[in-house]
């Protein structure tokens, strides 16, 4: 008896694996593995979601228009350029599907989002690893490996996991060394978190290109992880294509109507970063204290990397922690087997962090 066959090539697609939810510990949990705004969401966006509650029977608006319209004027943009999907991980994929088919390559960085790989591999094209350079994206490693055949390069600016990026004027050299043929994909999940004067999320070159699109999403500053709500801006071409092959209501209503409100939520989202401000140097500074290794980050994330010597690896600490409640994301399937990623938490998560690991360093 024989069992249908899926395409060529989907077997070998290593699956996502998202961060841990749940530790060893009979008090309270601190999770840390996944990036999430620890100050959760805007009231505003809160009381938008239960509203949606009392008209469930009702299609949302399969254009996401109220919801264009706030980020276009949020932006400065126009609203007919911008798309919105189901997490930014669809907009990703709705571009690999529409752009790459099988004998096509697309090029990442080598410690670039596990997604990349798996939106390359699912539409039989080949993905192209560009090595980094000090845990960052080489432009000119990328450039070597672009030619005719490459149809996507995709960059995470800032990246997950390292939490490097590139400054504007090395990503306008890296399209301008691309063929016009090849499509430039600014992944910006974190823009929200940047403060740094040359770093541009993409809006800028976006504008003056035909070949350069660029991601966002409200998981991370806005809090609405739980709702998948992500958006995308592109040249008009780009966008027509992507409205014919994208679902017809790909978004629900209640994501729509929380990111209106988000959107107009312009104080909740300065709080949020702000927290981010204190805390993220202020983590990175205590572990260092510890005789960790930090690779410096500009988003809400930090790449830890312990000792090599027996009783003080990463997966020690990750068991050491989750015993005390604080789950942190193992980063093994990102080439990294002896490093863990912690997302900036609450006050309380933070210290709790620090004390905890200290005594695991102490102990061992």
């Amino acid at each position: 008896m024989t069992a249908p066959r899926p395409c060529p090539g989907i077997l070998d697609i290593a699956p996502y694996i998202p961060g841990r939810a749940e530790a060893e510990s009979d008090g309270p949990v601190y999770k840390l593995s996944s990036n999430e705004s620890p100050l959760g969401a805007s009231p505003r966006a809160k009381e938008a979601f239960r509203h949606v509650a009392d008209n469930l029977e009702y299609y949302p608006d399969g254009s996401a228009w109220e919801l264009r319209d706030a980020l276009a004027g949020l932006h400065g943009l126009n609203p007919d350029r911008i798309i919105c999907g189901n997490g930014s991980d669809e907009l990703l994929e709705l571009l690999a599907h529409a752009y790459l088919a099988p004998g096509d390559e697309a090029i990442y960085s080598q410690y670039g989002f596990l997604v990349y790989p798996i939106a390359i591999k699912s539409n039989g094209a080949a993905p192209v690893i560009a090595p980094e350079k000090n845990l960052t994206a080489d432009v000119d490693a990328i450039l070597e490996r672009a030619g005719e055949r490459t149809k996507i390069v995709f960059l995470a600016n800032p990246n997950n996991p390292t939490g490097t990026y590139l400054p504007f004027d090395e990503v306008k050299r890296l399209h301008a060394g691309l063929p016009e043929t090849c499509l430039l994909v600014l992944d910006a999940a974190y823009a929200e978190y940047v403060r740094r004067n040359d770093y541009e999320a993409g809006i800028e070159l976006v504008s003056g290109a035909e070949n350069v699109v660029m991601t966002r999403t409200f998981s991370k500053a806005y809090g609405l992880a739980g709702l998948r709500l992500g958006w995308l801006y592109g040249p008009e071409n780009v966008v027509d294509v992507l409205n014919r092959v994208r679902g017809p209501f790909n978004v629900n209503a209640a994501a729509i109507a929380a990111g209106v409100a988000a959107v107009k939520d312009a104080d909740f989202l300065r709080q949020a970063v702000e927290h981010n401000d204190k805390w993220l140097p202020w983590l990175s500074g205590e572990m260092q204290k510890l005789g960790l290794e930090v690779t410096p980050s500009i988003g809400n994330f930090l790449l830890v990397h312990f000792p090599d010597e027996d009783g003080k690896r990463a997966p020690d600490a990750d068991k050491f922690l989750g015993r005390r409640g604080l789950i942190l994301r193992a980063m093994g399937a990102y080439g990294f087997p002896n490093a863990l990623r912690v997302s900036v938490g609450t006050e309380e998560a933070n210290r709790l962090l620090i004390k905890a690991l200290a005594e695991f360093l102490e102990k061992r």
